[in-house]
């Protein structure tokens, strides 16, 4: 047992020297409060305005169908109930479609942009690190409790903010 401890502790000796200086990064919080998201959004807004609009409009108007046919179904003759709920097929079918397509595109140019951001607050990181002599940098999940002034990720966001 005695064996087993003193083991642990020489192979632990070496690490804890090691690490003389370490710092914690809140990725979360980082993104969170970087300009450059806010930035993200409205070129992302801009860049799927058009399409966002045109499935919601869509929705609106399957909305629009389905309340007059539960409205005017008593005043209708079997002739416009099938013409209602063909064209309200034909419409959800279109609204699902688009709203797949658009989806898809959606998810697939945030990624995009994510990563970009990823690649900016890496090098901040790196640059923080590099200038206050930091020998590890961990992600806020992976430890369990850090003191307050080892955690930079305010440093960050203002050199992201200032490097904008």
């Amino acid at each position: 047992m005695n064996g087993a401890l003193v083991s642990l502790m020489l192979i632990g000796a070496p690490m804890a020297a090691y690490a003389e200086k370490l710092a914690v990064v809140d990725m979360g919080a980082v993104f969170e409060q970087i300009p450059q998201r806010e930035q993200v959004t409205k070129q992302l807004k801009s860049e799927f305005g058009d399409r966002m609009a045109e499935v919601q409009k869509l929705q609106d108007e399957l909305k629009g169908l389905l309340e007059k046919q539960q409205r005017d179904a008593q005043l209708m003759t079997d002739a416009q109930k099938t013409d209602l709920v063909r064209k309200m097929e034909s419409l959800k079918a279109d609204y699902q479609l688009k709203g797949k397509a658009l989806d898809e595109d959606l998810r697939r140019r945030q990624g995009e942009e994510q990563n970009k951001l990823l690649v900016k607050v890496q090098k901040a990181i790196n640059d923080i690190a590099k200038k206050e002599n930091y020998d590890m940098v961990l992600q806020r999940g992976a430890v369990i409790y850090v003191k307050p002034e080892q955690d930079i990720s305010s440093k960050v966001v203002d050199a992201l903010s200032k490097g904008q």
